[in-house]
């Protein structure tokens, strides 16, 4: 298990470390893949219903019993709640994501959740099932056959299960029935919300728009929002606007951010994380960060200038002895690299990451998720 661990943290630090080294600058990255026009959004959809056909894995549920009654009640068939038996009947929840722009007879898919005690839903058949939004009002049809990607089997004494099999879906399962607008322009103008609300990125956005759309035809509103004023020449087609301004090209930034999985061991470590000079000791292994400032003279005749540059060293040192030292650099990953390197566990890395955010020497985010 523990090897495990190690070569899922090898592997996330691997990836990120090339990362790092590769990229001399922030990923360009087209505007469509970092926001979305205000007012195209998708919506929910929910529905109670009955699946049919089971071979005894129904629920017994006095829910389950009430819908099998209303279902025949529908059908003009008036029966006993007391006579009923609904082993291969079973009560279910639907949920569904209404895209934007789906036209009427258009189909989306339908994810279907037990809500009694129901053993399984394998081979049964959603009966026809509206399923309405937040305002009440319906919105598409569900039927069909549920789909769970597994099974369950078993007799006396012994049971064999793959995967849950109470939650299914059946795909394309829904038929859009009403449309629901979609109002993407407002007073002649576009409004794009970023994916991540970031200020940085929100006014290289509208930098980017002004400079190859025109000239103050973009503001930043706020750290999410950036509106954009449609061209009086394309105000009759706004469609050929937003595909122009889709694939500008962006860099967005973001805040320097350290991840940790402790359930699995695994440490995402974003570009821009950098640390202070700090000495951490943890069990057995101690990390050393010193920074140096040296004097950088220019080359006769280049007219440079005479600056100072800070170098960094980090040194690990174990109780075995082994000594790592790595060349002159101040991200983190240098450190997890370098721990990992003399057989560090995942949770003594997290704890030494941990403790040098503690101390105030870490510059970004630690998040555990």
């Amino acid at each position: 298990m523990k090897r495990c661990l190690v070569l899922s943290l090898v592997i996330a630090l691997a990836v990120g470390l090339i990362g790092m080294e590769s990229l001399a600058e922030s990923p360009v990255t087209r505007v469509k893949d970092i926001a979305r026009l205000q007012g195209v959004r998708n919506n929910q959809l929910h529905g109670m219903g009955l699946v049919v056909g089971l071979n005894g894995t129904g629920d017994s549920s006095r829910a389950n019993i009430q819908l099998v009654a209303n279902a025949l009640a529908k059908w003009g068939i008036e029966v006993n709640q007391n006579d009923l038996k609904v082993k291969n009947v079973a009560a279910v929840i639907l949920t569904a994501t209404l895209p934007p722009y789906k036209h009427q007879g258009d189909t989306i898919d339908v994810q279907v959740s037990s809500m009694g005690d129901a053993k399984s839903l394998q081979g049964g058949i959603l009966l026809q099932t509206p399923l309405s939004g937040a305002d009440g009002k319906i919105y598409a049809v569900a039927q069909g056959p549920v789909y769970i990607g597994g099974y369950s089997a078993g007799g006396r004494g012994s049971s064999v299960q793959k995967n849950v099999t109470t939650v299914g879906i059946i795909p394309s399962g829904a038929i859009v029935e009403r449309e629901v607008p979609m109002q993407f322009e407002t007073d002649g103008k576009l409004r794009w919300v970023l994916n991540n609300p970031d200020f940085t990125t929100a006014s290289r956005l509208a930098r980017t728009i002004n400079e190859n759309i025109a000239e103050g035809a973009a503001r930043a509103v706020d750290m999410a929002m950036v509106e954009v004023l449609i061209p009086q020449k394309l105000s009759h087609d706004p469609v050929a606007f937003i595909a122009e301004i889709e694939a500008l090209p962006v860099t967005p930034d973001g805040v320097a951010k350290v991840v940790v999985n402790e359930r699995n061991g695994t440490v995402v470590i974003g570009e821009r994380v950098r640390i202070a000079p700090v000495a951490v000791t943890h069990r057995n292994i101690t990390v050393r960060v010193n920074t140096t400032t040296q004097v950088s003279q220019p080359l006769p005749l280049s007219q440079g200038e005479t600056t100072t540059v800070e170098n960094t060293r980090v040194d690990v040192n174990e109780e075995s002895g082994q000594l790592v030292e790595l060349p002159a650099g101040t991200t983190i990953g240098a450190i997890v690299k370098a721990l990992n390197a003399v057989g560090s566990t995942p949770q003594d890395i997290i704890a030494i990451l941990v403790a040098i955010k503690e101390a105030g020497a870490l510059y970004g985010v630690l998040e555990f998720i």
